[in-house]
C-alpha cells in the first residue's frame, strides 16, 4: 500500500514538474529571440510554487521508504528493503529539485544523479520482470521502471549535457506522471491491481 501512496504523489509531481518545464521552455524561446509577450499563461508556473509539491512528495517518499526499510529490516524481508531503497531514488530526486530551485542552481550535478538513477531503473526493470511470474502489477511496474529510465535519461541530457530538450522532457514527464504513477498508484490503493 505504501507504494500506491508514493506513486499517487509521484504522478502529481511529475505532471506539475512537466507543466513547469514545458512552460519554462516555451517562455525561454521568445525571450531568446527578443520577442515581447505575456509574462504568464496557463502553463507558466513559478519556481517557488512547484517547490511545494516537490518538497511534499520528497517527504512522503522519505516516510514511505523509512517505514519499509525499518519493517523490512525487522522481519528480514528483502522485498521491503529493496522497495524502500528504490523509493528513496524518487524522494531524493524531488528534494534535490526543490533545493536547486531554492539555491538557484543550474541542475548540472542533479543531471549526473539522473544518469545514475536511469541506469539503476533499467536494472530494476529487468529484476522486476524476472520476478513478475505473470502478476499484472509486477509487469506494469517493470514497464514503469523502463519508462522512468527514459525520463531520468532525458533529465541527464537536458541538465548535465545541456541539450535543448526541455519541452520534450516536460511532455514525457506529464505523460509518465499519468500513465506510470498516478493511475497505477490509484489502482493499487483501490485494490484493483495488487502484487
Amino acid at each position: 500500500m505504501l507504494l500506491g501512496v508514493m506513486l499517487l504523489y509521484v504522478g502529481v509531481v511529475l505532471i506539475v514538474n512537466g507543466l513547469w518545464l514545458v512552460g519554462a521552455s516555451s517562455a525561454a524561446e521568445p525571450a531568446a529571440a527578443g520577442a515581447r509577450g505575456a509574462a504568464g499563461g496557463p502553463i507558466i508556473l513559478q519556481d517557488r510554487e512547484v517547490t511545494i509539491i516537490n518538497v511534499f512528495t520528497g517527504f512522503v517518499g522519505l516516510v514511505c521508504a523509512t517505514t519499509l526499510l525499518i519493517q523490512g529490516n525487522q522481519k528480514g524481508d528483502l522485498a521491503s528493503i529493496r522497495g524502500g531503497g528504490f523509493i528513496l531514488l524518487f524522494a531524493f530526486t524531488y528534494l534535490w529539485v526543490a533545493i536547486n530551485v531554492y539555491l538557484g542552481a543550474d541542475g548540472r550535478a542533479f543531471g549526473w544523479y539522473c544518469l545514475f538513477v536511469a541506469v539503476t531503473a533499467v536494472a530494476a526493470g529487468i529484476y522486476t520482470f524476472k520476478d513478475a511470474n505473470g502478476n499484472n502489477a509486477s509487469i506494469w511496474l517493470g514497464i514503469d521502471w523502463f519508462a522512468w529510465a527514459v525520463l531520468w535519461g532525458l533529465f541527464f541530457a537536458l541538465l548535465a549535457l545541456g541539450r535543448p530538450i526541455g519541452r520534450l522532457t516536460g511532455a514525457v514527464a506529464i505523460l509518465e506522471g499519468i500513465a506510470t504513477a498516478w493511475i497505477f498508484g490509484f489502482l493499487l490503493l483501490q485494490g484493483t491491481v495488487s502484487f
